[in-house]
């Protein structure tokens, strides 16, 4: 099968198939509330600056799609509504991009709707260099996020089976590379072990993509007609757990949240805990492609707009106030979390900020 054609179906099936069965862990996720916040709603500030840019909102339509004609007018719509909230948005791998210039517009597109904003390039974290700066020049990216997707290729079946040599390429690119590297999961999520990995080789950014939204295994399962039967549920992390896992380590980098949002309550507890940004994927294109692009901006508003309420409702007035709020973690995302040696419970008092 033609990776043009891989690119429409990911899509189709990606409609087709529901969220992962395995939840994103942050139903155990509670914010303290503040019967007495003394603050004014107009007070209450969501901006924040990404990548030397300034976002309205800590949010990011994460990758998702390019590379066929048909799937063209999702990209123009994502970057649209992105230009118009003052979001982030990723597009998807650019791998039919490079192999085939035809289909460049399909990526180019989002650039060409939003000039200004905060766009990420992306490509495997096998691509060579060269691939990964003409994936940026493509799209004049601010950054580029190398995804790691080696349970949805085994899952494939035209998918790769070598793995070798991934992390001294990824060394490569960030040594080379003119704008920030963002090393992305694809709905497995990172563990400690893996952060520290990327970290040593000068990685600091990272896209945690945990478990409990678009289940990829079940799409190429689906998409080549076998018995998927939840396969494979009991490996990965889920997105709160992996999320905490890459803070606990202390280490300097920025950690975007993704993985099963669907802009409740669950985009406000991932800032809590210090996810720079929230990304977001099938929900939004769920939204686009069922609804219309006014269908998704109403959408994102009312996320923005909700956040808002809870960061006030819990007394904060800006972000970085967001993250010194007392949380609490219950349920399996605590009992993993302790049972891998990672202390709790201070997010449960009243927190400086950038010390969790």
């Amino acid at each position: 099968m033609s990776r043009l054609h891989r690119k429409k179906e990911h899509v189709e099936f990606a409609l087709k198939t529901p969220q992962s069965t395995v939840g994103n862990g942050f139903s155990d996720i509670y914010l303290v509330y503040e019967a007495l916040p003394e603050l004014n709603l107009e007070q209450v500030d969501t901006s924040l600056d990404f990548l030397n840019k300034k976002l309205k909102a800590p949010l990011l339509i994460n990758a998702m799609t390019g590379g066929h004609p048909e799937v063209k007018y999702i990209n123009r719509s994502l970057a649209r509504v992105a230009a118009r909230a003052g979001i982030a948005m990723a597009i998807g791998s650019q791998t039919a991009g490079l192999e085939d210039s035809k289909v460049r517009d399909t990526y180019r597109v989002a650039r060409d709707e939003n000039p200004d904003g905060i766009l990420l390039a992306n490509v495997s974290a096998l691509s060579s260099p060269d691939m990964v700066k003409e994936a940026i020049e493509m799209i004049e990216a601010d950054g580029v996020q190398l995804h790691l997707n080696v349970a949805q290729e085994l899952a494939m079946a035209e998918g790769d089976r070598n793995f070798r040599g991934t992390l001294a390429n990824i060394q490569k690119i960030v040594s080379l590379s003119k704008v920030p590297v963002i090393i992305k999961e694809v709905g497995f999520g990172l563990s400690r072990e893996t952060i520290k990995k990327i970290y040593d080789v000068g990685v600091r950014y990272i896209d945690v993509s945990g478990q409990g939204g678009t289940d990829f295994i079940r799409i190429e399962y689906l998409r080549s007609g076998r018995d998927y039967r939840e396969k494979f549920q009991n490996v990965g992390i889920s997105t709160a757990i992996s999320l905490v896992e890459s803070l606990s380590m202390d280490l300097p980098i920025v950690v975007v949240a993704s993985g099963g949002f669907t802009g409740e309550s669950d985009v406000a507890c991932a800032l809590a805990l210090g996810a720079k940004l929230v990304g977001m994927a099938g929900h939004f294109l769920r939204i686009v492609t069922e609804g219309s692009e006014q269908c998704l901006n109403e959408r994102v508003d009312i996320i923005i707009e909700d956040l808002r309420h809870t960061m006030l409702m819990v007394g904060a007035a800006n972000l970085r106030e967001l993250t010194e709020k007392p949380l609490v973690i219950t349920g399996k995302t605590a009992e993993w979390l302790l049972r891998r040696g990672i202390d709790i419970d201070r997010y449960s008092y009243l927190r400086q900020a950038g010390k969790r």
